[in-house]
């Protein structure tokens, strides 16, 4: 098909495996691929076909989809770790497989680059990946005691920074708006009473203080501090800005029928995607009230159709054998033949946060 350049010379996949066979092996030992069977589903990978992983982490998906067809995969991840799992798939499945380093939000940038302007098919699992959670010099859990970090690139603003350097409103407005806290003022100032006296400089510290602060409730389920966390995660990495952005280029890249399969894990993400996806699909009246009751009248030719009305959620059966499961959510759609929409950020309604530029 026009616009994806000359494939290479294949080398064919394994006997195709049924998607129940492949969660315990499509990654890591100790990486279990979430909603793996309804994401291969959704995203129907076909032979001879291009598809992204734009959130390719420890391979879970990608493996998946290799084994499922004989077809081309790129994956793209900003964590410099990934480059080392990508180096094993290079070998197991030849031209077949090729790894992009950098942010899925500049994916049609990254795809240009690699010498296509188009793909079949896209899937992205936003948020911090098992082995970034699981590996306490990366900063993102409290499990263990680690450095205050939380940097996917390992490069640029730190946790650490934010929490040492930042106004207490700031840090407020962080915790309140990505974190949805509502103890996040006074979370803020226990931060700034503290930092006077020691620097935070650990994921212990940072957590034991949140604790001190709001108290922990006897058999509670989460953590006092997973929503502060939370939410300097998704600031420092820029998580939503990014998560909108590659929605904006999927939209781009995908050749009619093409599918785009979104995965996220908090009501912030999920609600992002619903809005992108409804913006562009087509209505079941019309998209506003403000539009005149026949909006192919008006011009307005949908670029998207769901694939699915509700979110995909996870069984119970799989949130018993893989937890980290349990708040996944899945929204897929079809690139239907419609030029793609002018975007902007405004239309997803990002919450506000402070410029990450001190």
């Amino acid at each position: 098909m026009s616009g994806r350049g000359t494939k290479k010379e294949r080398s064919r996949p394994s006997e195709p495996k049924d998607p129940s066979d492949l969660g315990a092996n499509s990654g890591p030992a100790g990486h279990i691929p979430v909603l793996l069977s309804s994401v291969l589903e959704a995203l129907a990978p076909k032979n001879g076909e291009v598809y992204v992983d734009g959130t390719f982490g420890a391979g879970g998906y990608s493996r998946a989809i290799l084994d499922t067809a004989d077809c081309q995969l790129i994956a793209i991840d900003r964590d410099p770790q990934a480059a080392t799992t990508a180096a094993s798939f290079n070998k197991e499945y030849g031209d077949r497989f090729s790894f992009i380093p950098g942010r899925f939000g500049d994916l049609q940038e990254l795809i240009k680059a690699h010498g296509l302007n188009h793909v079949d098919g896209v899937v992205l699992d936003v948020g911090v990946s098992s082995m970034q959670i699981d590996d306490p010099a990366r900063g993102f859990s409290f499990a263990q005691d680690g450095p205050l970090d939380m940097r996917m690139s390992c490069r640029g603003l730190s946790a650490a920074d934010v929490v040492n350097q930042y106004s207490e409103a700031d840090i407020a407005r962080i915790i309140a708006a990505l974190g949805e806290e509502r103890r996040a003022r006074v979370i803020a100032r226990a931060i700034i009473s503290e930092r006077e006296n020691k620097p935070f400089t650990t994921t212990l510290q940072l957590a034991d203080l949140v604790t001190s602060v709001i108290g922990r409730r006897p058999g509670a389920a989460k953590h006092p501090a997973t929503r502060t966390f939370q939410a300097l995660r998704i600031y420092v990495n820029r998580e939503l800005e990014e998560l909108a952005r590659g929605l904006a280029a999927i939209e781009q890249i995908l050749l009619p029928g093409g599918r785009s399969v979104i995965v996220s894990f908090h009501s912030l993400e999920d609600r992002i995607v619903k809005q992108f996806f409804a913006n562009r699909a087509i209505p079941k009246s019309r998209p506003s009230r403000h539009l005149p009751e026949s909006v192919e009248d008006d011009g307005f030719r949908p670029s998207l159709a769901l694939l699915n009305k509700r979110t995909i959620t996870p069984t119970r059966e799989e949130q018993q054998q893989n937890p980290r499961a349990r708040s996944s959510r899945l929204r897929a759609a079809v690139r239907l033949d419609a030029p793609a929409f002018a975007f902007s950020l405004d239309e997803v309604k990002i919450p506000r946060t402070p410029d990450p530029e001190l």
